[in-house]
Order: structure tokens, then sequence, then C-alpha cells
């Protein structure tokens, strides 16, 4: 599993846990290794851009056995976030805690192995909960909350994706069932991941609700900024990169 975090933020908070506006990301260094593409100078996105239709879903695991808190779950969570990704993953985030302001560069697996590049905004994070913004070009248009609370005397981990495709090509992927089950794999994976580093053998539940199942067509240029095209044309000269650095 990869562990990598790497600074990589620019920590601007205002009051409240969220981050300040933001007109463009600005990502800082590039950790080594790492495909930087679709992150710097990127405008934020969120479920009301977009161009498909308007998605929530909730993936929630109960920690049976477990006494831990809602908010020192919340804290380890945002510690070791990239620890519970599903392998072929790696989040490149600022060292220690998540914080408001956070620009994060993300390498995600895509279709075939091909890796895409892009990144997250960390808008929201207290002691209960940290939400994530998507940049232009990212699979989804949207916003994704992280939280965890007792019901019925057992502590839940919780993940909410409010999120649309953000183009039409992603779209294509969703109405044919490829994206959205890589999106749903990849959080129940997630879930369980951290469900095990508190003992618990985890089984994750869904939810998931069609908001709205109209197109945005006003947003179709939004394919010009497509993250998974963009480093797929990129992978040769990332390639050769490659090759030079170990020479």
């Amino acid at each position: 599993m990869t562990t990598q975090q790497e600074t990589s933020s620019d920590t601007t908070t205002s009051s409240g846990g969220w981050a300040k506006p933001v007109e463009k990301l600005n990502l800082g260094a590039t950790p080594a290794g790492a495909i930087n593409l679709n992150v710097e100078g990127k405008q934020v996105t969120g479920p009301l851009k977009g161009f498909g239709q308007l998605w929530q879903k909730t993936y929630a695991v109960r920690l049976v056995g477990s006494d831990i808190a809602p908010a020192e779950l919340i804290k380890i969570w945002k510690a070791e976030f990239p620890n519970f990704w599903p392998d072929g993953n790696r989040f490149y985030g600022a060292a220690g805690q998540i914080k408001p302001g956070d620009v994060a560069l993300l390498n995600i697996s895509g279709p075939g192995g091909a890796t895409i590049s892009t990144g997250i905004l960390v808008i929201y994070a207290d002691a209960e909960s940290f939400s994530f913004m998507t940049p232009q070009g990212h699979v989804f248009a949207g916003m994704i909350t992280f939280s965890a609370h007792e019901d019925d005397g057992v502590i839940v981990a919780q993940i909410q994706a409010v999120v649309r495709a953000s183009d039409p090509i992603y779209e294509m992927g969703c109405r044919v069932g490829v994206v959205h089950k890589a999106e749903d794999s990849f959080w129940h994976g997630t879930l369980c991941a951290l469900a095990a580093r508190f003992g618990v053998n985890g089984v994750v539940q869904q939810r998931t609700t069609l908001v709205d199942p109209r197109l945005q067509w006003a947003e179709v240029g939004s394919v010009w900024h497509n993250a998974a095209v963009r480093t797929m044309l990129f992978a040769p000269i990332h390639a050769i990169k490659g090759l030079l650095r170990r020479q």
C-alpha cells in the first residue's frame, strides 16, 4: 500500500474551519516520481458545475467492537490519510494533519492500468470532519466529505460524495458503469482499510441517489481540461524522463 505524503500545499485558512476562497490552485513542489499535471493554475469545481448527472453517494462502515471516539478517528484519518487508499493510487498532500487550504496532488489508477494525474483542495476541516473539492479536469466535479459519528453505540466512519461527471467523456464512462464502479470500489477499499486500522473487518454500506438527471450542456467545454486525456498524452514524456533519471 502506498504511504507517500509530501509537502505540497498552500494552507490559507479562514475562520470556522473553512479555506479562504482561491481563484486558481497553487500546488508547490512536486514529489519525486509523481506525475504533476492538471492541478497548478486550475480552478476549483463543485457539484453545481460539471456536465453530467448529479449523484449523492454515501459510503459507511460500522466499527463494531472498537472504542475509538469519533474525534480521535478523524484525527488519525487526517494524519494517515494516504495509507488507506487502495494500491496503485497515491495522495501527495501536506505533511502532517490535513488542513483547510491544503492542495494535494493525486495520481490515481485509471482504466487499463493508466494513471490519471489530478488533485484536490481541502475546503473544510475540523475535529469532526473534513471535505475536499475537485479541480477542473477531475473525473468528477464535486465535493467529498469524510466524517465519523456514533450510531446506537457504534462508531461509524462515513464518506459522502456529491458529484457529477466533469465532461461528456467522463459521463459516457458513468453511463456504461465503468466510472461509477471504479469510484465505488475505491471508497469501499478505503473504508475497509480504515476499519482494519482499528482492528475491524468492516463491511461497507452504500446509498446512491440520483439528485438531478439532467445534463448541463453549458459545461460541455470542460472536456478541454480532461485530466485522463491530458495525462495519457503526457505518458510518453513521463516515461522518457524516468529513463533519463535512471541513467
